[in-house]
């Protein structure tokens, strides 16, 4: 078996070690067996549906986000689109999954549209709120920065925030979960993240992969699927990575409510 991973924007939209997503979903495969190959996706190349089986995309700030989005609608939109819609798997990180919602408003008022995959729109909320960002101490009085935990179904998923934009579900949008600690979509409704069929947007960066093999071979599992039908993972033995896990969980889960209450007072 063989999968193909897409990798958006590479050396463009990739804070916070979000590239570890790719090397944990090739490793992954590797110890299986399964053969991967990556197309690193840079401003100009289309993206073919039916060659990509995961698509990854990860953050940037918003001089980033002005860099790749005309890119995105006109050039890589089309071939993500109906990826997504044919079941291909996806993980949008951050900036990546802000551009995939409709439109994402940056901290000068800017609107940036976006892929419409995901029925969101983010606002910054330096716009939101008219703050100016002259020092470091105003950049850092509307972003949420730190540990983030979420309850996905029956498992938490944890990672590192760090953003300043606030992001809205659409009725009948599907969340990945429930905020447990840090500030997740909003510090009003409490959700994380996004789904749509087997793609996801979140703010989880850290990268997130690494510290949640589930969420790994959660898509690993919707790729191949795709490709081959009813089939399922072997697992893997995960102690080194669950050891991670408890100890990110646990520096998360020692302030849980910090980071909210902070963000949500606009001055954290």
């Amino acid at each position: 078996m063989r999968l193909v991973i897409g990798y958006l924007y590479p050396t463009v939209m990739s804070q916070y070690g979000d590239r570890g997503n790719v090397l944990t979903v090739i490793k992954r495969c590797q110890w299986r067996g399964i053969d991967v190959e990556v197309d690193e996706l840079e401003v100009g190349d289309r993206v073919d549906p039916d060659r990509v089986d995961v698509l990854l995309v990860g953050g940037g700030a918003d001089s980033h986000q002005r860099l790749v989005c005309e890119d995105l609608l006109r050039v890589k939109g089309e071939g993500v689109r109906r990826a997504v819609d044919e079941g291909a798997a996806a993980f949008a990180v951050c900036a990546g999954y802000q551009l995939w919602g409709h439109y994402y408003k940056t901290a000068t008022g800017e609107e940036l549209p976006g892929l419409g995959i995901f029925d969101t729109h983010t606002i910054h909320r330096a716009a939101q709120t008219g703050t100016r960002l002259d020092t470091i101490t105003e950049a850092g009085s509307v972003r949420a920065v730190g540990n983030l935990v979420v309850q996905w179904g029956e498992r938490v998923l944890v990672g590192f925030e760090n953003h300043g934009g606030r992001t809205y579900l659409h009725n009948g949008a599907q969340p990945l979960g429930k905020t447990l600690a840090g500030g997740g979509n909003n510090s009003e409704d409490g959700w994380e993240g996004c789904v749509y069929k087997n793609a996801i947007g979140t703010y989880l960066h850290g990268p997130a992969f690494p510290k949640n093999p589930a969420l790994a071979d959660h898509l690993i599992r919707a790729a191949l699927r795709r490709r081959y039908g009813d089939i399922d993972v072997e697992p893997l033995d995960d102690g080194l990575e669950i050891v991670a896990h408890q100890q990110a969980l646990a520096r998360a889960l020692a302030r849980p409510g910090r980071w909210r209450q902070l963000w949500g007072q606009g001055v954290g």
